[in-house]
């Protein structure tokens, strides 16, 4: 696979090559480490010397936020990349990544810092919700799809976070220590099979170390591996603030330090070349990547962007919506509970009606709208034929002030002169780098005030809080609740004015549809140990909370009352988001008490789980179904009443293994005096499970549609597999043929079997169809240690056609 990417291939990369060398030429050493150096919060410096625009960046992974992190800047919201990884289409994948370059280019962005590739090593992991699989198969195939997608709409992807990035906790410091059969086999293999199949122009070095060496720095798996063996042609960016080292980056090949102005690049760069710590060479390599990059965007002058033809324009809404039906798992259908049969629902659950849509951290976008589950199914089914419940809560904290709430910012100077102002559709503001009002700079701003109406939505006591550190005043209905300096929790974590909990100040009791006017001031202190100026706080709120034995026994009540209970329970931003792991795999709350209550009520009961990633259902074997929703986006809610009502059949397989915490096999995710040793090697997922001998609750590649399927033959030529399959049950349907290959003779080293392909048929009533599907050669070798180089392992190998890994339909032997 070595060189496989190039740089000359076609007339057009030669033509643009040339000009790059051209503009590179022309740059002095100063004007080209400023280059590499952010120069705000998401951009590079432009230099007009050369005919170079600002190269424009934006996190993803399932929208384009733009340079402003706020709900007055609308994106499209997509299903979580788990969800995208459960439809098990890599063209479905393709055409979201279409979408969201439609997305990038209108927000004047060139280059998406998505999509994540690292891997579900352990159910733990806080921010699973952002990656795709436990697989790397799976996830490299998907990912594959993601960047055709939004390249081809000329954006730039950066595929992250390079490498090993597994899991949260210390994740700036910690060390991962990785056997390098498990580097190659496990968490390098989707980023390799991207690079091959893809050609990304970028790729994000994570923020942790590898086997001793920090990875903005790690010339081995950089310049040797991705650079050297696999031909990787495009840009390397630093994970924002992972950058530390000025000499130790450049050398192990890191192009960009993000963000800035304040980098270890620019004028550091620049004097270590003058000290001679660096050659200039190694400079203009990584400055002829970035020009690479503005050319293959058409940002360049001179040059012809990779992409002239723009794909046609993608109706946002509708996909976000065909994602998520195809997405929904359904795990548990006891005599075809689903789809609804006609009569009345009890819809219960808090975030059946405010929906969580998406997980916490950099990957948050704000949607121009939201179609909770309530909103749904209100439009789906007869009038009159739908009640609900709250049930259960699980949002036991604050969270930041948004229903209920109009608020605008107000930016003052010193003396207390109004310099400018900003629309605020919740109660957040991140301002960050060059992201102020109209009017406002750094120099100017002295204090920002929130200021309103809450009308509450209900009656009783209304808690408001705050979210950051600083000074802060506090003010409700005319009395002032809070006039002090609060602190943050976590000094050691620069994101924590970012990511942080908020603290309660007031508790104010409030009628519901009385208006009161709130404010909150906020005396401007710029974030320490961050590169880049921000103004980063929120207004933060919470209903009033009701007994919730009375709430459960009003559920119970609507259930009891209705032919069938819906019930949607969730995870909260406190169990899934960036910065910090999982301590459990509990539904937070008393959800679970809340399902167990119901299903007792009526036995007709569907549970709706809206996670990220697994959790554990300890009422599972109690209700008649189980749909596993994810974050469905922004059109969750309507996508879960076409699948519920039978308008589509849900699509979704599990690419990762559901099962308790005390049987799943990995689990360690906080290190020891910095270390985390990979100590299962690539035994991990449901590789780990087959070795451990457990029994998952659900296992990997799982799910039920609304139809059956026969497997009627199997075939294998050489590494070309052929299977026949009917539709043998009442209605149109589709079926994710998955294809494992098992050593026939198994080894103690070696996994009992693995993915190695898969397609989607799809059929009527007693149609039959087939499928072709193409085994990789890596199904069939491994990395050998001793001779640094993948291995051939003779078979024979047992060839499996599944419904999912333990639902194997048709077998047959081959030896390669």
């Amino acid at each position: 696979m070595a060189g496989t990417q190039g740089t000359r291939s076609t007339p057009a990369d030669q033509a643009r090559e040339a000009v790059v060398e051209t503009a590179l030429a022309k740059l002095d050493l100063d004007a080209k480490a400023r280059l590499l150096a952010g120069q705000d919060m998401w951009s590079l410096p432009a230099l007009p010397e050369i005919g170079l625009k600002s190269l424009v960046m934006s996190d993803g992974p399932i929208g384009v936020r733009g340079v402003r992190w706020t709900s007055g800047d609308p994106s499209v919201a997509l299903p979580s990349p788990t969800a995208l990884a459960a439809t098990w289409d890599p063209e479905l994948a393709r055409r979201a990544g279409v979408l969201l370059a439609q997305e990038a280019r209108r927000k004047g962005v060139h280059v998406l810092l998505a999509p994540t590739v690292n891997l579900q090593r352990s159910p733990l992991g806080g921010r699973h919700f952002e990656a795709y699989s436990e697989d790397p198969y799976l996830t490299g195939r998907i990912g594959t799809g993601y960047v055709r997608g939004v390249q081809s709409g000329g954006v730039g992807t950066t595929v992250k976070h390079f490498v090993a990035n597994d899991a949260e906790t210390d994740r700036f410091t910690v060390n991962n220590v990785v056997g390098e059969r498990a580097l190659r086999e496990l968490y390098l293999a989707p980023f390799e099979a991207i690079v091959e199949n893809a050609h990304p122009w970028g790729i994000m070095t994570a923020y942790n170390s590898v086997n001793g060496t920090t990875m903005t720095e790690h010339r081995y798996l950089v310049n040797e591996i991705l650079r050297g063996e696999w031909g990787f042609d495009g840009f390397n960016v630093s994970d924002w603030m992972a950058a530390r080292d000025t000499v130790a980056d450049i050398e192990g090949g890191l192009d960009v330090a993000m963000p800035g102005p304040r980098t270890v690049y620019g004028e550091a760069l620049a004097q270590a070349v003058r000290d001679g710590r660096v050659e200039e060479s190694t400079v203009d390599g990584a400055v002829r990547n970035v020009l690479r990059l503005a050319a293959r965007v058409g940002i360049l002058e001179g040059a012809q962007p990779a992409v002239t033809d723009i794909p046609e324009t993608v109706d946002g809404e509708a996909l976000a919506r065909e994602i998520a039906r195809r997405a929904f798992v359904l795990v548990r259908n006891e005599n075809n509970a689903l789809p609804l049969k006609s009569g009345s629902v009890a819809l219960i659950g808090a975030a059946a009606r405010d929906a969580r849509v998406l997980g916490g951290g950099s990957a948050v976008v704000f949607p121009a709208r939201i179609v909770s589950p309530l909103d749904g199914l209100t439009d789906a089914l007869p009038d009159g034929s739908l009640s609900y419940a709250v049930g259960a809560d699980p949002n036991t904290e604050l969270a930041i002030a948004d229903k209920g709430f109009e608020l605008r910012a107000h930016c003052r100077d010193e003396a207390g002169t109004l310099i400018g102002t900003g629309a605020t559709p919740t109660g957040e503001v991140n301002w960050m780098g060059s992201d102020l009002p109209d009017g406002v700079t750094y120099d100017t701003l002295h204090t920002v005030e929130l200021t309103g109406t809450l009308t509450p939505r209900v009656s009783g006591p209304h808690v408001l809080g705050i979210k950051g550190a600083g000074a802060f005043t506090l003010t409700v209905d005319g009395t002032t609740y809070f006039d002090d300096v609060q602190r943050p929790a976590d000094d050691s974590d620069p994101f924590e004015a970012f990511f942080g909990l908020p603290q309660p100040h007031a508790e104010v009791e409030l009628t519901a549809g009385q208006p009161v006017e709130v404010s909150l001031t906020f005396v401007v202190t710029l974030p320490e140990g961050i590169p880049f100026k921000a103004v980063v706080f929120a207004l933060t709120h919470q209903e009033p909370q009701r007994d919730e034995d009375e709430l459960i026994a009003e559920a119970v009540a609507a259930a009891r009352a209705a032919d069938t209970a819906v019930v949607v329970v969730a995870t909260t931003e406190r169990v899934e988001s960036e910065g910090f792991d999982r301590k459990n795999l509990r539904l937070p709350g008393r959800q679970d008490d809340l399902v167990h209550a119901v299903a007792a009520a009526n036995p007709n009961t569907v549970v709706v789980v809206n996670s990220g990633s697994p959790v554990e259902l300890p009422w599972r074997d109690e209700v008649a179904a189980v749909l596993l929703s994810w974050f469905p986006g922004q059109e969750g809610g309507a996508a879960l009443a076409d699948v519920l009502t039978g308008e589509y059949e849900p699509g979704g397989r599990l690419p990762t293994t559901w099962g308790s915490l005390t049987d799943a096999p990995v689990t360690q995710v906080v290190p020891a005096d910095g270390e985390l040793p990979y100590t299962e090697g690539v035994f991990i997922g449901y590789r780990a499970w087959e070795k451990a001998g457990r029994t998952p609750t659900y296992p990997f590649g799982h799910g039920l549609g609304y139809t059956d399927w026969t497997y009627d033959s199997i075939d294998v030529t050489g590494t070309t597999v052929t299977v026949r399959v009917t539709n043998s049950g009442p209605r149109e349907g589709r079926e994710t043929v998955q294809i494992y290959v098992s050593p026939s003779e198994p080894t103690p080293d070696r996994p009992t079997r693995r993915l190695a392909g898969f397609a989607t048929a799809e059929a009527t009533p007693g149609e039959t169809v087939t499928v072709t599907i193409e085994l990789p050669t890596r199904a069939f070798e491994t990395w050998d240690e001793r001779t640094n180089a993948w291995t051939p392992v003779k078979g024979p190998y047992e060839i499996e056609a599944s419904h999912s890994l333990t639902d194997c339909r048709l077998r047959a032997t081959i030896a390669p």
